[in-house]
């Protein structure tokens, strides 16, 4: 009898999302959609939602002030977390969702270029403290 090899019909969302290589662990998967950071159609999903090939999720990864949100379609499912690359090749992140990432990251490297890249120094604040007229010469 032949040993042969199949991809799964369906598989658990938790599962596929660390084969993917989304989160280092299927325990961080599983808080990353309880805590609501994983959608399907717009709502929440349970951690056993049992995808299929052609599903569209819209995942949300980082911490909350600095985080990134794909929109990724299941190309390939898989129970086995391979290397980048083959993760790479289990899911497709739509056109929408890359335009809308690069578009937040240049928003974000304009928004650091009107900070100063350090806080100043005693001899800077009393210059600026004296541009502003609230310093007082002893």
């Amino acid at each position: 009898m032949a040993n042969t090899q199949h991809s799964p019909q369906k598989i658990r969302l938790d599962k596929w999302l660390w084969a993917a290589r989304f989160y280092r662990t299927r325990t961080l998967a599983k808080e990353a959609i309880e805590a609501g950071r994983v959608h399907y159609g717009g709502s929440r999903v349970k951690v056993s939602k049992e995808i299929c090939v052609g599903d569209e999720f819209t995942i949300r990864q980082g911490s909350a002030t600095n985080y990134t949100q794909k929109t990724v379609k299941v190309l390939v499912l898989s129970e086995v977390r391979g290397n980048a690359t083959t993760a790479s090749q289990l899911y497709e992140e739509t056109q929408e969702s890359i335009a809308q990432r690069e578009y937040f990251h240049e928003q974000k490297k304009l928004a650091n270029l009107a900070r100063p890249d350090h806080k100043p120094n005693k001899k800077e604040r009393r210059q600026l403290e004296k541009w502003k007229g609230d310093y007082l010469e002893f």
